[in-house]
């Protein structure tokens, strides 16, 4: 033999956990998006901007989210003198009603906030969570099988504790400045009076029919006398105008011991699959403000959300590890430069996979990972002519070291994300979501559930070794969400994010990248054609690098990757970009 035996079995088993993991993730991403949305009068010109690809410039204040009328109602916030804390209650709630496939009041997020007086970086976990009765094999049939991903999903099974409202609430009670129930005057008139279903909301209602049509007030809704909503319908909502009211009346109160609280329970435990959700999980919730996971890339800070999410301390690594090259003297047209950050990705992947979770559960060595002399070691691997065969996870230093085997889990692509700077000099980056399209398919007090938990891993052990990400009472589900601000000289340079499940690391990784590196503005950053590897195969927008980058030995697909980056870049103003691959916008003044 060619190698020794443990090592041939260990690359044996890498292997094939990587094919497993290929496998179970290679879901298409949204599809490409049919764009449309009706655009108010005052935010035309930051939609001819988009359509030119020409970044939308602003001097006080700017606000990119998912949909126009979302971007409306955060920008009638901030031009009233609201912080950025304020708008982003606005712009959600409007976002749960347009946007409803991507985000809610029945999902979860993260948020990252500048301060401008203190200069201090903040991050808050709004997170769900697991039910206290769940256990590691809440995902595994009576022989210990896992169950497939969509028969977990659909129904109320996958469904955890919501942290949306109350990351709502905790923002705005600490950082903003406006009278609380005015930030829900848009969504409310929208949902009585109704607003048009766009073509995206109409295009994925119109593939995700069979699932919808399981829950029936779900079906009822997005599926009226049985066929799905076209594009053009006006459309109401009143039982989410009620929550709406009831929210803006008591604040996040009735979602987690009120009546929203008791509809949310009875619609779990009454779905198809009924789920493990009891009044004492949403009583006991809370929203966790944690340390931000940080990282120095050349003269800047790139700041972002800790665990549970992997989102910052991955594309941090990606980004510590293609600091020892010269991506800047390569350019953006480089099969070289994009080797090292496909490959760097690959190996933070790896990380990813054997290291982070819930560090309420399991020591994360969020420390190590990202220590400079841990990624510079990591960074000699790429030192090479072509891809690298394998990828294995590092030995980052742990406070107390403990065994842990490969996670699987999967993360489809959905999510929305919202950048905001404020006329204080605050700002906020926050990635919402509820999972999958339509989260758990199941619908309570006018929003959808999420479907969060199958973000776990499926199997609790592998060989006997525990999985750091497998289910547990409580416990919050990692996740690859990444909103990100990047500082220069203690003050922000950059707010970003996007949508994209796993994907969504390479997208912000590359994002920044593109705009630090190569010097490009808010809006071509954000529509440059992806190219990302998580587990080997490099998937891609444009052919442009198929052959270059096949010939260094890599994998490659050809496929859409439908991100939704909104990026606001700081400087002597404001220059925003909205992702073309959707309909958001960045509008400012």
């Amino acid at each position: 033999m060619s190698c020794i035996l443990n090592a041939c079995v260990l690359s044996f088993v890498l292997a094939g956990a990587v094919a497993a993991q290929e496998a179970a993730d290679a879901v298409a991403p949204e599809a490409d998006t049919i764009l449309g949305a009706i655009v108010p009068e005052e935010l035309k010109a930051a939609q001819a901007a988009k359509d030119a690809g020409m970044p939308y410039d602003a001097e006080k204040w700017m606000v990119a989210a998912a949909h126009p009328l979302a971007v409306k109602a955060g920008a009638d916030v901030l031009r009233e003198g609201g912080t950025a804390a304020d708008a982003m209650v606005a712009v959600q709630a409007v976002l749960g009603l347009v946007e409803p496939q991507s985000s809610g009041l029945g999902g979860g997020a993260f948020l990252v906030w500048y301060d401008a007086e203190s200069g201090e970086v903040t991050t808050l976990d709004g997170r769900e969570t697991a039910p206290l009765s769940a256990t590691p094999r809440l995902f595994q049939d009576e022989n210990g099988e896992r169950l497939g991903f969509f028969d977990a999903v659909v129904g109320g099974l996958s469904v955890g504790v919501p942290g949306t409202p109350m990351l709502m609430e905790e923002a705005q009670r600490r950082w903003g400045k406006a009278q609380w129930a005015g930030l829900f005057d848009d969504a409310i008139s929208l949902a009585q009076e109704g607003f048009i279903v766009s073509p995206r909301m109409a295009s994925s209602i119109e593939r995700d029919v069979e699932r919808l049509s399981t829950h029936p007030t779900t079906a009822s809704y997005f599926l009226p006398g049985g066929d799905p909503l076209k594009a053009g319908d006006l459309l109401m909502n009143e039982a989410y105008a009620a929550s709406l009211k009831a929210m803006a009346a008591k604040g996040a109160d009735p979602f987690y011991t009120g009546d929203i609280a008791a509809d949310i329970v009875s619609a779990v435990r009454g779905a198809k699959r009924p789920g493990e959700l009891r009044a004492i999980d949403l009583a006991l919730y809370e929203v966790k403000e944690r340390s931000a996971a940080c990282v120095t890339y050349h003269a800047y800070e790139v700041c972002g959300m800790g665990p549970p999410s992997s989102g910052a301390l991955t594309v941090g690594q990606i980004l510590g590890m293609v600091s020892h090259f010269d991506l800047a003297g390569m350019g953006a047209d480089s099969p070289e430069a994009w080797r090292l950050i496909g490959d760097a990705s690959r190996l933070a992947f790896a990380d990813r996979g054997r290291y982070m979770a819930d560090s309420d559960y399991v020591p994360v060595p969020a420390n190590g990972l990202l220590a400079d002399d841990y990624l510079a070691e990591r960074a000699k691997l790429l030192d090479r002519e072509g891809a690298l065969e394998a990828v294995a996870p590092g030995k980052p230093e742990f406070d107390h070291a403990l065994n842990w085997a490969d996670d699987d889990a999967i993360e489809h692509p959905s999510t929305s994300h919202i950048s905001i700077v404020d006329s204080y000099g605050n700002a906020l980056s926050m990635t919402t979501t509820i999972e999958n399209g339509f989260g758990s398919r199941v619908m309570a007090a006018g929003f959808l559930l999420n479907n969060e938990l199958t973000d776990f891993s499926f199997r609790s052990h592998v060989d006997g070794v525990p999985v750091a990400n497998r289910v547990e009472p409580g416990k919050r589900p990692r996740s690859s969400m990444a909103p990100t601000i990047v500082l220069k000289d203690g003050r922000p340079a950059l707010v970003i994010g996007s949508p994209g499940g796993s994907r969504i690391i390479g997208y912000v990784a590359k994002t920044i990248i593109a705009h630090l590196d190569w010097g490009m503005n808010a809006q071509d950053a954000a529509a440059l054609p992806h190219l990302v590897n998580r587990f080997g195969t490099f998937d891609m927008e444009s052919e442009t690098l198929l052959a270059p980058l096949e010939a260094m030995g890599f994998e490659v697909n050809q496929r859409g990757l439908n991100s939704g980056l909104h990026v606001i870049a700081v400087g002597d103003g404001l220059s925003g970009g909205a992702d073309p691959r959707r309909e958001g916008l960045a509008f400012g003044e």
